[in-house]
C-alpha cells in the first residue's frame, strides 16, 4: 500500500514521532490514522517525542574492549536521573550499544549527522549505478531512495539492525528502554578504536 507524504506528515504532527516511525505505523495500520497513532503509543514512541523535550543531564560513559584487545569503544548515554543511570536496564542498554558499535562500526550516530557532501556523493553513485543497470528514468529516484535507506542502516548507529535481534533496529531498542523507564534517554556520542587505524 502506498502511503502519501502528506498523511505521514499529519501523523508526525499529531504524535511528534519521526517520519520513518510514522510511515511504518501507517503501513501496518493500512493507512488508518487513528490505528497508526495507537500503534505508536503502544510502542511507546508517541510519549517518547514528548519526553525528548526533557533535559537528560545524568548518565554514563561506558567502555568496551573486545577480546583480543584490538577494538575498543567509548560511549556516552544520558538520562534524566542518577537513579536510572545506576539501574540494570540502563547499564545493559549502554553495554549492548557498545557491543553494537564494536561489531558493526557505524560512522555516525543518526542520519542527521551525515555530512551533506557525503550524502550528495552517495546519491550520485547510486543514481549512476541505477542508470548503468538500465533502470527507467522514472524509477531511478525511487530505487535511489531505497538504496539510501540501506546506506543509513549500515552507516548510522540508530538505523542499524540490532546484532542480537534482526527484527529490531537500535532505535527500536532505545524506544523500548525509554518507554520502560519513563525517562528521556539520549545516546550522545561514541568513539570506536581499532588497533593500527587512525581515528
Amino acid at each position: 500500500m502506498q502511503i502519501s507524504t502528506d498523511i505521514i506528515q499529519q501523523l508526525r504532527e499529531k504524535t511528534g514521532c519521526g517520519m520513518m516511525d510514522c510511515k511504518k505505523a501507517l503501513t501496518e495500520a493500512k493507512g488508518d490514522m487513528e490505528k497508526a497513532a495507537d500503534l505508536l503509543r503502544q510502542k511507546g514512541l508517541a510519549s517518547l517525542a514528548k519526553r525528548a523535550e526533557r533535559v537528560a543531564a545524568q548518565g554514563v560513559v561506558a567502555s568496551y574492549i573486545h577480546p583480543g584487545d584490538k577494538i575498543g569503544v567509548l560511549l556516552e548515554v544520558n538520562c534524566e536521573s542518577d537513579f536510572v543511570a545506576r539501574g540494570d536496564d540502563f547499564k545493559n542498554f549502554t553495554k549492548e550499544l557498545a557491543l553494537q558499535v564494536a561489531a558493526q562500526n557505524p560512522q555516525y550516530l543518526t542520519r542527521d549527522e551525515v555530512p551533506a557532501g557525503i550524502l550528495d556523493h552517495e546519491l550520485d553513485i547510486l543514481k549512476a549505478q541505477a542508470k548503468q543497470e538500465g533502470k527507467p528514468e522514472k524509477a531511478i529516484e525511487k530505487i535511489t531512495t531505497g538504496r539510501m535507506e540501506k546506506f543509513y542502516s549500515e552507516m548510522c548507529l540508530m538505523d542499524q539492525v540490532y546484532i542480537r535481534d534482526p527484527k529490531k533496529t537500535i532505535k527500536d531498542l532505545w524506544g523500548e528502554l525509554s518507554a520502560k523507564i519513563g525517562e528521556n534517554i539520549v545516546v550522545r556520542r561514541f568513539t570506536r578504536y581499532q588497533l593500527g587505524e587512525k581515528s
